[in-house]
């Protein structure tokens, strides 16, 4: 079978492969480019050669690159045998709609990891199921991993990585967040996006904002949530508070660490990230 994908790049590191690759995705309707590490492991035959991999969503802004020039993220995956995988953050190329106002914080580098209704969004918007379907068949029929899955994300990514795992219980090992979007409803970023996504219809966002699917989750998978004190979003946009109260009342396991003097920035990432990888290897790499 011809390959979906094409390599744009590779760069040797910490013993294993960082690589890029451009497919065009089926979801999307356009062209889209995604990077993984692959761990030496996935090269020593270890297990067949296979790896799991850990699903990394970047934030408002953001494209693959981010995560992995920035994270430090490498060299404790090629330690715990872990692949990673960083789509980018939104739908990309000539026909796909940005925000109309020319504002970063929604359209081209802010899909939000949704499935849009409203059009002209509905067409190119639908990350939600790019992340979570077209994009980990792609990965597990092309690459050598498995498909032991787990997920994390940054803010906006934050957000995507603790809806993805809500609303598909099953389908991830593990979940993490840096600095979530948690209750998307209730903040300027997610209003903004919702309305244009999805229109006034408020039982249509909440289908999209985790302290509302944290109520009705069906598994209790435990959340890890690192949030800097010093974020300059902390109080309008970000609102971990939201998120452990809806958390508590919902009897859902969640530890949320408030890191002093730390901001939005990746030096606050790459600070907490091999706690977040070793969190996610316990469940990935358990019998």
């Amino acid at each position: 079978m011809e390959s979906q994908l094409t390599q744009i790049a590779a760069n040797r590191c910490f013993g294993g492969w960082h690589k890029r690759f451009r497919h065009r995705s089926a979801v999307l309707d356009c062209d889209m480019v995604f990077a993984v590490y692959l761990p030496p492991q996935a090269e020593s035959g270890a297990k067949s050669g296979k790896v799991p991999v850990f699903y990394w969503l970047s934030g408002l802004t953001c494209t693959d690159e981010n995560f992995m020039q920035k994270a430090g993220a490498m060299r404790m995956a090629a330690e715990l045998g872990i692949a990673i995988v960083a789509p980018d953050t939104s739908p990309r190329g000539p026909d796909v709609p940005g925000d109309p106002d020319d504002a970063w914080d929604f359209g081209l580098g802010a899909g939000f990891y949704v499935n849009a209704t409203r059009e002209p969004w509905a067409r190119h918007y639908r990350m939600h199921d790019y992340v979570v379907r077209e994009l980990p068949a792609l990965v597990e029929a092309e690459l050598p991993v498995t498909d032991r899955r787990s997920i994390a994300g940054h803010s906006m990514g934050g957000h995507g990585a603790l809806v993805c795992a809500l609303r598909n219980p099953g389908r991830y090992r593990a979940v993490s967040a840096f600095a979530p979007i948690g209750n998307p409803a209730s903040v300027p970023w997610g209003e903004k996006a919702f309305e244009r996504f999805f229109g006034t219809d408020y039982a249509a966002w909440l289908e999209w904002d985790s302290c509302a699917l944290l109520g009705r989750a069906t598994e209790k998978l435990p959340i890890l949530v690192d949030q800097g004190d010093a974020d300059s979003f902390l109080e309008k946009q970000l609102k971990p508070e939201n998120l452990q109260r809806a958390a508590e009342a919902a009897g859902h396991p969640l530890t949320l660490r408030m890191q002093p003097g730390y901001d939005h920035s990746y030096f606050f990432i790459a600070s907490f990230i091999d706690d977040h990888l070793r969190h996610h290897a316990a469940a990935l790499l358990a019998d």
